[in-house]
């Protein structure tokens, strides 16, 4: 493991296990093996991330500085950026046509409202008058 080498990927996914865990970070490849003990987010965190470009792992968990300088010592060399696959890009799913025109929607959640009170109105009505001759 020379200072500086450049490894594909498929070099290093071949180091994913306990006893040989090596991680893509910015280009880098760093051998944890020895910190997944002491990893404070478990050794389950470093080895789901083998195999990949993990910088989005590494960068999302919001690591302090002296965690980044922590990886110096871990270096072990380069990664060839060709070997890594692009970035696919997203697609949402399809989705049924959204009604911009929402009047339908209102008048019928009116409607829903307006027609129980009207009969309720008309019963009570209906109740008045009728006692009342």
């Amino acid at each position: 493991m020379g200072e500086g080498k450049v490894y594909t990927l498929a070099e290093v996914s071949e180091h994913s296990n306990p006893k040989d865990c090596w991680l893509v970070i910015d280009g880098k490849v760093y051998d944890v093996t020895k910190f997944l003990e002491d990893h404070p987010g478990g050794d389950d965190v470093l080895l789901s991330a083998t195999g990949k470009d993990a910088t989005d792992d590494f960068e999302d968990v919001g690591h302090s500085t002296s965690a980044r300088a922590m990886m110096d010592e871990f270096y072990v060399g380069e990664i060839d950026s060709a070997t890594i696959p692009s970035k696919v890009k997203y697609t949402p799913p399809k989705q049924p046509h959204y009604n911009q025109d929402k009047t339908s929607e209102f008048i019928i959640k009116l409607l829903q409202f307006l027609v129980p009170l009207i009969i309720l109105s008309v019963a009570v009505g209906i109740r008045f008058y009728t006692k009342s001759a």
